[in-house]
């Protein structure tokens, strides 16, 4: 590990000057950590990344955002202190053995090497990690509006140009949702009904509400409970009799 190597390197020689030292945590150290930050940040987010729609994909990515935006409201001076470039605070951020209680914000650095390490130069690398998860977080939206956007076009599009729509009503989609969900031929049951709602409503670019309370005004029915799917197999039966005749 390039990190590791870093420590070495340190810990066997000396700085030539102060400016030196505070070049090292505040640029090149952080360089390198910051990428070990990003790349470990990322495999989480590759792991735990949904295999669903892509509409809850782009929710997951703005919760991802969501938090990285909360732990820099957490060390917003020292960031806008970084951003601007300042030097005034190097001496007591990027020094060894040189920290103000006053202005450490990460108690955490107290536990760490040091030798290898100074009150904000973890900090940096946490801006560093954080930019480039950003960046490749708003890629990835990008990519999924781009996807969805092609996907749209595709199903609501037929060779004459007619739209793709659902004409039933929404209530009876969700009915045949439940049904879908319940019958196992879907992800051999195990799609969520979120999931497949997303999946619908992206299908015929329409929004379906709160699926749960209408599957309850569904159950509550007196008569005919069932009433789209035996539509469904009361007109296949028709026509199958028509295809025969």
């Amino acid at each position: 590990m390039y990190l590791q190597k870093l420590r070495i390197c340190v810990r066997e020689n000396e700085f030539t000057n102060k400016q030196e030292e505070i070049t090292f945590f505040k640029k090149q150290k952080p360089y390198v950590y910051s990428r070990l930050k990003f790349y470990a940040k990322l495999y989480y987010f590759m792991i735990h990344r949904p295999a669903g729609t892509i509409k809850s994909q782009q929710e997951f990515i703005d919760i991802e955002i969501k938090k990285l935006q909360e732990n820099n409201r957490r060390n917003l001076d020292f960031i806008k202190y970084y951003r601007e470039e300042s030097t005034v605070l190097d001496k007591f951020y990027f020094l060894r053995g040189n920290d103000k209680i006053n202005l450490v914000s990460d108690t955490s650095h107290f536990y760490t090497d040091a030798e290898f390490s100074t009150s904000h130069d973890n900090a940096v690398a946490k801006i560093i990690a954080y930019d480039l998860l950003i960046n490749h977080y708003v890629q990835e939206l990008s990519n999924l509006r781009d996807i969805r956007l092609g996907r749209i076009n595709n199903l609501n599009t037929l060779a004459n140009g007619d739209r793709l729509g659902w004409t039933a009503s929404k209530t009876d989609l969700i009915e045949l949702i439940y049904a879908l969900q319940a019958s196992g031929a879907i992800k051999s049951g195990t799609a969520g009904i979120k999931e497949m709602a997303s999946a619908c409503e992206e299908i015929f670019n329409l929004n379906l509400g709160n699926v749960y309370r209408t599957f309850l005004e569904i159950r509550e029915r007196k008569i005919d409970q069932t009433k789209f799917i035996d539509r469904l197999k009361m007109t296949l039966l028709r026509r199958m009799e028509e295809t025969d005749g």
